[in-house]
């Protein structure tokens, strides 16, 4: 009999760092593997399975308009219950610390069905930042049989939290999608919005590599809204007055809160393509062409140094520390003057960029998704 994997999943990076997973699961003979959707991201995470020719079992579709923490946590919980039931999964395979992941796992839970926990074990020790994410994956991690740690810092925290369950270093499952699209895929022209109707983005973009420095900005997290998110836009300006060669291509989240505060102070600028969310290829495609990276992802820091892109950190912790200790990424913070210090010395001095650019990436080498099954399969057949 085969083993049943229910691999729970509703945001775009949820999405990324699993599809690897839900590919080996489904190519493997032993499993039969349902893959369920929440929907706490729509069209991005369509996006995503398309990418990488992957279909959905089910989908809750929860997502609606101004939704809260509490809409998704009590939605998810609701729709899970009887999925599980209806299924009765071996395992339930979440990611991360996105409230459907600690949702799914709340889910399985009270099912009694055995939990793993993939990139598990990364803290910053401040529960409120960032929020939810911080109390998201330690809750998670408190009723998880299997943890799959990206890193050695990652099992060392799982380690001194005292949980339960079996810890398991296995590098990061983003890797195994990065080099996947990077190398196999032929990284197409980031398409493009009218830029007469909506100054979206221009027909100018260097995106053929030559006429600017790109350095490719994403800010998105709910720790920078408001005044950090205008104290980085600040940032962002000067650097623009200050290097005439360099411009800013900018993917905007679809969240209000953040796209509106972008538009009203960047968007007339003639070196700023304000663009909608970049699908995964072209996202990849614009770490390729960028000269850096400024950024609040979480992902971005560990796909981006695999691609030899230094990474500037808009936050005030990460729950990433190896990046930092790696040389691959520098956690800058978001107070204007500190971006634009940050970035004029990567602009400037060609030496301190070449020490990030070839630095070693920490997050693993893209074999992560197969230890995971080899672990599962072991752990089930006990």
């Amino acid at each position: 009999m085969k083993l049943k994997i229910c691999i729970t999943l509703g945001t775009r990076p949820e999405a990324i760092k699993l599809a690897p997973v839900i590919q080996k699961f489904r190519n493997d003979p032993d499993f039969s593997t349902f893959v369920v959707l929440t929907g706490q991201h729509k069209e991005m995470v369509a996006q995503v399975m398309e990418i990488f020719n992957l279909s959905a079992d089910q989908n809750l579709e929860i997502m609606q308009p101004q939704q809260t923490l509490t809409d998704i946590t009590y939605l998810t919980l609701q729709g899970l219950e009887k999925i599980y039931q209806q299924i009765k999964p071996d395992l339930v395979i979440v990611q991360g610390d996105t409230t459907t992941a600690f949702a799914a796992s709340l889910a399985a839970f009270y099912q009694k069905i055995p939990i793993g926990h993939v990139e598990a074990g990364l803290r910053t020790d401040n529960i409120f930042n960032p929020y939810p994410e911080e109390a998201n994956r330690r809750l998670i991690s408190q009723i998880t049989q299997l943890h799959f740690a990206p890193t050695t810092l990652a099992v060392e925290n799982l380690q001194k939290s005292g949980v339960t369950g079996e810890i398991h270093l296995t590098g990061n499952t983003v890797i195994d999608a990065l080099l996947t699209v990077a190398n196999n895929e032929p990284i197409c022209e980031i398409p493009n919005l009218n830029w007469e109707e909506n100054r979206m983005y221009p027909p100018t973009l260097p995106c053929e590599g030559g006429k600017f420095r790109v350095l490719l900005t994403t800010i998105h997290r709910r720790e920078n809204w408001g005044q950090p998110l205008q104290d980085i836009l600040a940032g962002l300006k000067l650097i623009l007055d200050k290097f005439p060669d360099v411009a800013l291509l900018l993917p905007m989240h679809k969240n209000p809160t953040v796209r509106e505060p972008i538009i009203t102070h960047l968007g007339n600028h003639n070196r700023v393509f304000l663009t909608e969310p970049l699908d995964y290829i072209q996202l990849v495609g614009a770490i390729k062409k960028s000269y850096l990276l400024l950024t609040d992802s979480g992902g971005l820091q560990e796909e981006a140094p695999s691609l030899g892109k230094p990474v500037l950190v808009l936050r005030e912790n990460t729950e990433r520390p190896e990046a930092i200790t790696a040389g691959t990424a520098k956690l800058i913070g978001t107070k204007a003057y500190s971006i634009l210090n940050s970035a004029s010395e990567l602009l400037s001095d060609s030496q301190a960029y070449e020490k990030m650019a070839n630095a070693i990436n920490p997050f693993g080498d893209g074999t992560a998704a197969v230890k995971i099954v080899k672990i599962v399969k072991d752990y089930l057949k006990g």
